[in-house]
């Protein structure tokens, strides 16, 4: 029984590791998200890539389309950050289980 919780904890700790990396993924998104916003209110002329062309852009459509994007990054984020915290709390309860076993033998 006691091996069976250890690889559930170490399933659990890799499933935390992988929540946290692909938080840190959508966070540098945000970041460059919010860089971009920052340069479009800084210029009339706004030029977007489409596949290896780059080609002019209305501002409008290209700040939409950045604060919707941002606004599904932020969303992401939220909700990693439940899962992170709900695997957290498992991590933490099976930890205790497992410290139990190894403290009775």
């Amino acid at each position: 029984m006691s091996n069976e919780k250890l690889q559930q904890l170490q399933i659990l700790e890799q499933g935390l590791q992988q929540l946290l990396m692909q938080k840190q993924a959508f966070q540098a998104q945000l970041m460059e998200t919010e860089s971009a916003q920052e340069g479009a209110k800084s210029t009339e002329e706004i030029y977007k890539i489409v596949g290896n062309i780059l080609i002019k852009a209305r501002k409008a459509d290209i700040e939409k389309e950045l604060s919707e994007k941002k606004q599904m990054l932020d969303i992401r984020i939220k909700n990693i950050e439940k899962q992170e915290e709900a695997t957290k709390e498992k991590v933490k309860r099976l930890r205790q289980e497992v410290l139990k076993t190894i403290e009775k033998k």
